[in-house]
């Protein structure tokens, strides 16, 4: 458990658990080499990126049983740099997507005025929280951008 500081006193659960130890040290090792980061940022960003992939899961689930439920939720530019990191972990990713959501997690990316305006950023991070992962805002302020989108997705290498 992490224990996320006094001004809010309430313990959330550590987004690590969401995989395998040794598939986080997988994913933390890519994005340091892929993106040139220190161990301890990328740790953050794979755990970030584990909580948005949880929320979604969570999202498709239950739109499975009601459409009514459906809520699209995007990541921040650094965030998504964690999902892309994972897609290339084929197998391991793909598991994810069945344990947590009942199938394959696609990642679509789009531009649009809901990205645009920060509206859907601002709409994922209760949903984040929800979850009853720690969410580390640094992440996800506004000025963390607006997913992944052209021309954003060109520089990354997706």
């Amino acid at each position: 458990m992490i224990t996320v500081p006094e001004r809010t006193a309430q313990a959330v659960k550590d987004p690590r658990e969401l995989v395998a130890p040794e598939v986080f040290g997988l994913l933390v090792e890519d994005i340091m080499r892929y993106n040139h980061v220190t161990r301890a940022y990328a740790e953050r960003l794979m755990g970030q990126a584990l909580v948005f992939l949880k929320a979604h899961a969570d999202l498709i689930k239950a739109a499975t049983k009601d459409p009514a439920d459906w809520v699209r939720i995007v990541p921040s530019v650094p965030v998504d740099e964690g999902w892309h990191a994972f897609l290339k972990r084929t197998k391991p990713y793909f598991d994810f997507g069945m344990e947590h959501a009942g199938a394959y997690l696609h990642h679509v990316p789009v531009v649009d005025a809901d990205i645009l305006s920060g509206a859907a950023l601002e709409r994922t991070v209760p949903i984040l929280r929800a979850t009853g992962y720690y969410v580390d805002m640094e992440f996800w302020e506004a000025g963390a951008g607006a997913g992944c989108c052209p021309p954003e997705c060109s520089t990354i290498g997706n």
